[in-house]
């Protein structure tokens, strides 16, 4: 689901980041006066979690691959607004530095993930848990239905994103000038391996660490994060044990290695290189309805894919030469800098703070 650089057109682009900006204000605003306290380590465990998460490729029809986000556990335990800013800083460490996802369509990939994810987890999971106790077995169901249907739809609006691009912009012989299929293929090569695998792994993994919080932690399921606050000590602890478990996920990371193939509609990125390559043109077709891409590869996303090239491409670091110690260390680099621009933020919050 994250869409490279060069498959929206700059107006999408635009339009994502118009419609995002004013949720990241409201969200960071509600968010701010808990970045200079002792609860930016749950932010961080979440945002490395998600980073962490979205690592593991699954496989996925027509030989593509997909994955969980994590956006529902973070939305359960943080609230709306602190998962849009944790999800969001994920998403920005993997665009940076990680070329997982684009700069230009780094708002959109918000939108679908950290905004309308969080959003759709979070009044999901609260209307159908209700105002049962903290331990009852109703929480677990509503969080695994919570992050099904959150991925989904995050899955949904990616699809639409990609198949309005031939419709809306195209030359004048009716070429596409960015991502190449329309809504009737882009939809179900989408939300087939979404809906029956991809949304399962996320309502499995949302399901099951609502579960361990309900025996852990049972504090961090009392509310959105603000109410938490109180019990500042016994949530500190419990990230402790959070960063401990995202550990040995990291040393696990190099199993999304396994799954062949490329997630749909991303294929890198990187313009003439992808179309150009028999292999991934033949993967594209097998995994667009046997619908061959165009000849060439669209001006557009030509023009777009080459705007920003991550440092660290592929979570393959170029000092190492075994791809599974490469993608571990990745993965630990990713929680790193999270860590780290959190702690910024916090810092620049608190000195603002101060000065008022």
């Amino acid at each position: 689901m994250h869409i490279p650089d060069g498959y929206l057109s700059p107006a999408t682009c635009a339009a994502a980041y118009a419609i995002t900006v004013p949720f990241w204000v409201v969200a960071f605003k509600r968010v701010e006066r808990l970045l200079h306290t002792r609860m930016v380590p749950l932010l961080a465990v979440f945002s490395a979690f998600s980073f962490v998460i979205m690592m593991f490729n699954l496989p996925l029809p027509g030989g593509t691959t997909g994955h969980a986000v994590g956006v529902a556990v973070a939305a359960i335990v943080l609230g709306p607004s602190a998962a849009m800013v944790a999800i969001s800083i994920a998403l920005l460490i993997q665009a940076v530095f990680f070329g997982d996802g684009g700069i230009t369509t780094y708002a959109a990939n918000c939108f679908n993930m950290a905004v309308a994810g969080s959003l759709v987890a979070y009044w999901s999971y609260v209307l159908i848990a209700g105002k049962c106790a903290l331990d009852s077995p109703r929480r677990v169901v509503a969080a695994a239905i919570a992050g099904y249907l959150a991925l989904n739809v995050a899955a949904l609006l990616t699809a639409i994103e990609f198949g309005v691009q031939p419709l809306f912009f195209h030359d004048a012989a009716g070429m596409p000038l960015y991502a190449p299929y329309p809504l009737s293929i882009a939809l179900p090569a989408m939300m087939i391996g979404h809906l029956a695998i991809a949304g399962v792994a996320e309502l499995v993994i949302s399901g099951g660490l609502v579960a361990y919080l309900q025996r852990a932690n049972p504090e961090l399921l009392a509310g959105s994060m603000p109410s938490v606050t109180s019990a500042r000590a016994a949530v500190v602890n419990s990230t402790r044990r959070l960063w401990c478990w995202l550990a040995g996920l990291m040393l696990l990371s190099p199993l999304g290695l396994i799954a062949a193939g490329t997630a749909w509609g991303e294929w890198g990125g990187w313009g003439a290189d992808d179309f150009a390559g028999a292999q991934i043109r033949q993967q594209m077709l097998q995994a667009s309805g046997g619908v061959a891409p165009p000849a060439t590869v669209p001006s557009g996303l030509e023009r777009l894919a080459s705007v920003w090239r991550a440092p660290i491409p592929d979570y393959a670091p170029a000092f190492l030469h075994d791809l599974y110690v490469g993608y571990i260390v990745s993965a630990v680099m990713g929680a790193g800098l999270i860590v780290l621009l959190l702690l910024l933020i916090g810092k620049w919050v608190g000195r603002q703070s101060a000065e008022f």
